[in-house]
């Protein structure tokens, strides 16, 4: 990710911002028709917090991408969180292709191709720390195998 990515995707979050709680139910909408089966992975989850959630999120990963050294430890931890929710690597996907989608309804026309390739880059990073972290059975808390 260059530093013209980086501005593009801190640019279109501000855009974003003001309209967190629709684009995040967007997103859950979108990400529950591509794979209905991962809604009980939410539980009982108060839906008005998950958007919150969602939201505070990728606010703190798009502002961390001017200090990745401090951004990589959050992923990290996060990616060990949803371990334990049973996410799958295949769950990512699903998840990024439900992100693009809603930054494009979001967007609209400032959804440009320059946009999506900055936010695909974003994701994949913040995605692959995460799944990283999961399959890390040591920094996840288990013992080492001897």
């Amino acid at each position: 990710m260059d530093t013209t990515q980086k501005e593009l995707v801190q640019a279109s979050w501000r855009k974003v911002e003001p309209i967190a709680d629709t684009a995040a139910s967007l997103f859950y909408d979108r990400l529950f028709t591509l794979d209905p089966a991962l809604r009980p992975l939410f539980g009982s989850a108060d839906p008005a917090e998950q958007r919150r959630k969602l939201m505070m999120t990728l606010g703190v990963a798009v502002r961390g991408l001017d200090a990745p050294a401090e951004l990589i430890p959050v992923l990290e931890a996060l990616g060990r969180r949803h371990a334990g929710y049973n996410v799958a690597d295949a769950h990512y996907d699903t998840v990024g292709e439900a992100l693009l989608w809603t930054l494009e309804q979001g967007l609209g026309e400032d959804f440009t191709p320059d946009v999506r390739e900055a936010w695909t880059a974003t994701y994949e990073l913040v995605a692959g720390v995460m799944k990283r972290a999961a399959a890390d059975p040591v920094e996840a808390g288990a013992e080492p195998v001897s």
